[in-house]
């Protein structure tokens, strides 16, 4: 047990927190993890079982702050993207719902779904799992198991899965690939989450811990996250420990070595991890060759004000997808490979993610930007609003109908002066006819005012905008933003060009990529998703520096002498954002020979470009034979 902390905080939380109802027909269990750190679950049959038969087990837990009693409440689960853990016993699975560490009635001290402590806490779980007699088996100590959990019970299924190749599929809903583009984009403290995130940590785990049933559990957030989100908390910005600490806790690099048969569900009205998490994770997936499909519902962290697309959208799918993937049962349909509800509240699909490029809609404007403290105060907590005070550009009259379902991007030229230089912007999307902005996103955008010309260039969240003849949009660029915290300068920026891209898609004209889609109805499902063989991914990380300045050194072999074209190479919809003529970043050609070593580097302006991205993946592609690595983390 943990070192016990004292909590005066959050009494009404607590209250409600222990007043949920406790699950009557379960049977708790107190499972013990690999570092002796104890985990309180409940285990639950499939409904219907028959004594001596076996079934399937589907292993659920909550999110931040809550405990495992809140999945099984429908009213509480259903506006997460999350199914309750009834419906998947109506279903035929047993259930497991177990408190994470750190929360609830569970020990130990929350370390933000480490693949290293929940990941393995979760292995443990499903260890417990395998000697249950209910439990179905692929082989001793293998139970046929998925995993389900909304937000922080999102982010432990990547942690998990990662590591643990038992697990046979996932359906993580509104979780994460980086912490810090999520919580410190550009360095800016994202505090309309933060503050409550870390309030609702220590309440749950100090204060629900008192009841554990082994005894006392006082976990929560160790001392060091703590003391870190205090010192941000004051200046609104995360520095290099506190970044460093979101970034070793980042799901991205766990998200590229998972196998097991995944389905994204995540919140076009989610401002805390927003729909560019999903892109991220759809990618990585992707590129690990895993069977993937995404849906994008109206919900999440956040609040719907456009419409949820119609009654269940999200618990349909995700029984149909367990059913397919875990039971292993090649008649269900599963669907097209991407669904996404759009802002005007329906539910359309397209055979993959992205969609066909078709074109762009750009607009161009200029203006002057007072900056004041006062703008912080627009919009709420979490949900961006219309500022009062911005730099406005009119998204011109489309004459045809069009989908825009990805990262629109902003550039701004710019001048100005502030008693704080190094600051930020704020772009959003305003749906003039709605009267709302899009998604609820708001989007930091990092500036320097010391009077200087300068030019910045960012992606905004991701959206998913359906844009009509009849349809009103306009981009605003203002000086602060609730969603984020208190501006502290005072001055005023003169934005000389600012401009829009929004990037269209064609759905009916996007073909699926049949051998990663995984949901075709007949298709045959391997014995173990999670175990097919493949080309082991030998991953390199290099700074955008260091690749410029010395390069990247790559090996490889080919069965004859002969020179072999090598390239780095990044995706489609990486070198769209980022305005690349081309997907190649690097190239070159070896020597004649059977083994071979060569180094890649880019241009300076290509350099210049990934230095935009926090972190950017690139693919080593050779016209024969094999390479290592062949994967390059480009990090800024």
């Amino acid at each position: 047990m943990s070192r016990t902390r004292l909590a005066v905080a959050g009494v009404a939380s607590v209250l409600a927190l222990t007043a949920l109802p406790s699950v009557a027909a379960a049977e708790q269990v107190t499972i013990t993890s690999f570092d002796g750190t104890r985990i309180d679950a409940d285990f639950q049959r499939a409904d219907g079982l028959a004594p001596g038969a076996k079934a399937p087990t589907v292993v659920l837990t909550h999110g931040f702050g809550a405990t495992r009693e809140t999945l099984e409440i429908a009213a509480l689960a259903e506006p997460l993207g999350q199914v309750p853990a009834a419906a998947f016993r109506a279903r035929g699975y047993n259930t497991v719902t177990y408190d994470s560490r750190g929360f609830g009635r569970s020990g130990g001290e929350i370390d933000l779904d480490s693949p290293e402590r929940e990941g393995r806490d979760a292995s443990a779980v499903i260890d417990h799992v395998a000697t249950r007699p209910e439990a179905r088996l692929d082989a001793a100590g293998d139970p046929r198991v998925g995993m389900h959990g909304a937000s922080y019970g999102g982010g432990v299924q990547w942690a998990a899965a990662s590591r643990d190749a038992r697990i046979d599929t996932l359906v993580p809903s509104i979780s994460w690939t980086s912490l810090v583009q999520a919580l410190a984009r550009d360095g800016r403290l994202k505090l309309g989450w933060g503050l409550p995130l870390v309030g609702l940590g220590e309440v749950s785990g100090l204060a629900l811990g008192i009841f554990a049933p082994q005894g006392p559990e006082l976990g929560a957030f160790p001392v060091e996250l703590l003391t870190l989100a205090t010192k941000a908390a004051v200046t609104g910005r995360s520095d290099e420990a506190l970044t460093g600490y979101l970034r070793a806790r980042s799901t991205g690099d766990g998200i590229a070595k998972v196998r097991a048969p995944s389905l994204i569900v995540q919140g076009t009205a989610d401002t805390l991890f927003t729909p560019s998490q999903s892109i991220e994770m759809r990618r990585l997936l992707r590129q690990a060759g895993t069977p993937v499909k995404m849906l994008w519902f109206c919900g999440g962290h956040g609040v719907c004000l456009t419409g949820s697309g119609g009654d269940a959208v999200v618990q349909p799918r995700v029984l149909d997808w367990m059913d397919r993937w875990l039971k292993g049962d090649a008649s269900v349909p599963t669907g097209p490979g991407f669904e996404w509800v759009a802002d005007d509240g329906k539910l359309r699909s397209a055979a993959d993610y992205p969609l066909k490029p078709a074109g762009t809609i750009t607009a161009s404007g200029g203006g002057t930007l007072p900056i004041t403290p006062l703008s912080s105060t627009a919009g709420l907590l979490v949900a961006a609003t219309r500022a009062s005070s911005a730099v406005e550009v009119p998204v011109p009259a489309q004459t045809a109908t069009k989908d825009v379902v990805a990262e629109p991007v902003v550039r701004l030229r710019y001048r100005g002066t502030s008693t704080a230089p190094d600051t930020h912007l704020y772009a959003q999307i305003v749906d003039e006819t709605r009267g709302v902005v899009v998604g609820n996103q708001v989007t930091p955008i990092p500036v320097t005012l010391d009077g200087q010309e300068r030019t910045v260039e960012r992606s905004l969240e991701g959206v998913a905008m359906r844009i009509t003849p009849g349809s009103r949009y306009r981009l605003q660029v203002t000086d602060g933003s609730n969603v984020y915290g208190l501006t502290t300068g005072v001055g005023t920026a003169q934005l000389s060009d600012v401009r829009l891209t929004l990037p269209v898609g064609d759905a009916a004209g996007t073909v699926a990529d049949p051998a990663l889609a995984g949901a075709t109805p007949g298709a045959t499902p391997s014995a173990r998703p999670g175990r097919t063989t493949r080309t082991r991914t030998v991953t390199k990380r290099i700074r955008v520096g260091t690749l410029r300045s010395r390069g990247v050194l790559l090996r490889g072999t080919t069965t004859t002498a002969r020179r072999t074209t090598v390239r780095l190479v990044v995706s489609a919809a990486v070198a769209r954002r980022l305005g690349l003529r081309s997907r190649t970043i690097a190239s070159g050609r070896t020597a004649k020979r059977r083994a071979w070593s060569l180094r890649l580097r880019p241009t300076s302006r290509t350099a210049a470009v990934l230095r935009r991205r926090a972190s950017t993946v690139a693919t080593v592609r050779v016209s024969s034979g094999t390479v290592r690595p062949n994967r390059v983390v480009v990090r800024r």
